[in-house]
């Protein structure tokens, strides 16, 4: 079948592929000239997904392309603005698209995430009243793991539901194409609802663990010492470690969506909200205490070494580094910064101050070491330095 997916990101990319080599005829499509100029020459953007020797794969910036589709794909990016409420331009350009373009009825399937009731309230919805096509809709929202060398697009899980039970059937039919396990829930709602909680749970227990990293440097005890003897315990406990706080393009936006949602049905979203709070604030938690702890940092040199928001992937999205070397400006300090997976930054230099902010298997923590007089790890990698 001839599949069109908007939007060439980590999500669209992995799902392109995935696509086209189970088969399918795919057109994807992105409005990022250069992104589109660079993947048509094979030069994939995201980790682990190999372009070349795959010739059911067009990239287009031209949104014709997607006429004569038996299925669209909307996998754009649903950030937050700047006062941390969801920002939905990129969905409703994609529906624009659809509607501009698209000529004939066929199957369509969003990927983005979002809050419960955007497939049928937003998407079906503007598509319908500018095409009156009679299209079919249904929600699968995307669980991709950049970088993450053991669960990929084939062996994860995949959630979906249509707003008909032939949207379902065919959304289903599709997926299971390329995915081993296609699992199928009462509404769209449902599968948008899941995928918020799946990452609201890793947002709030990291930010548990990390007031915890805070009560535990108070109380002068080890807190990873604590978290491996809790996790002894071999029922009703799970293991989270303290970080510098949360990044990339789901943990810290996911929940505020699902507190959006809630706050439209006149529900106070708290734990959420603290949650989001805490992990916000960790960067400048860090920044405080080793100022604390080095007697100031005003004119002194700190080397952040670890920039992206994971280690041993170069994505900078919601990176908790960036807000850190934030805080430590603020503080006086001059920054410099080490990643040997993002271009244009320093290699690792003496310092008065050195941080260990990401863990990637290319930072050479020895020399780390020996760099500054005073290092801070918020990995839990290195031995014998302060830290979380």
């Amino acid at each position: 079948m001839k599949v069109s997916i908007i939007g060439q990101g980590y999500v669209g990319l992995s799902l392109a592929v995935s696509a086209a080599k189970s088969g399918h005829e795919v057109v994807g499509f992105d409005v990022n000239e250069s992104l589109v100029a660079q993947l048509a020459v094979g030069k994939s953007h995201v980790e682990g997904v190999e372009l070349h020797g795959i010739g059911n794969y067009h990239v287009t910036a031209d949104a014709s392309a997607i006429a004569g589709s038996d299925a669209v794909i909307i996998a754009v990016p649903t950030p937050l603005n700047d006062e941390r409420k969801p920002e939905l331009k990129y969905l409703i350009s994609a529906c624009d698209v659809v509607v501009k373009n698209l000529n004939n009825k066929a199957l369509i399937i969003n990927e983005s995430t979002s809050f419960p009731g955007t497939l049928r309230e937003l998407i079906a919805e503007s598509i319908e009243k500018g095409s009156g096509l009679g299209h079919l809709y249904a929600a699968s929202p995307e669980r991709v793991d950049p970088g993450n060398p053991v669960w990929n697009q084939a062996n994860t899980p995949r959630l979906v539901s249509g707003i008909t039970d032939e949207a379902t059937a065919k959304a289903s039919e599709f997926y299971s194409s390329f995915c081993a396990n296609v699992v199928t829930v009462s509404s769209p709602e449902v599968a948008e609802a899941a995928k918020l909680f799946e990452n609201t749970f890793r947002q709030v227990n990291i930010a548990m663990v990390n007031e915890l990293a805070q009560i535990s440097h108070g109380l002068d005890i080890d807190v990873r010492e604590v978290l491996d003897a809790a996790a002894t315990k071999p029922f009703g406990f799970m293991k989270f470690n303290p970080s510098l706080g949360v990044g990339g393009h789901c943990i810290p936006v996911d929940p505020s969506y699902l507190s959006f949602a809630a706050e439209n049905v006149g529900i106070e979203a708290s734990f959420i909200d603290l949650a989001n709070e805490i992990n916000l604030e960790m960067p400048s938690y860090v920044a405080n205490r080793i100022a604390t702890e080095v007697g100031g940092l005003k004119g002194k040199k700190v080397l952040v070494a670890g920039l992206s928001y994971k280690a041993n992937i170069s994505d900078l999205r919601e990176s908790p580094s960036l807000l850190l070397i934030d805080a430590l400006e603020v503080l006086g300090a001059e920054v410099i910064k080490h990643d040997p997976l993002v271009a244009g930054t320093s290699g690792i230099v003496n310092c008065d101050v050195a941080i260990l902010a990401v863990a990637h298997y290319a930072i050479d923590q020895d020399a780390l070491r020996k760099s500054a007089p005073y290092v801070f790890d918020c990995t839990g990698t290195m031995k014998d330095v302060s830290g979380l």
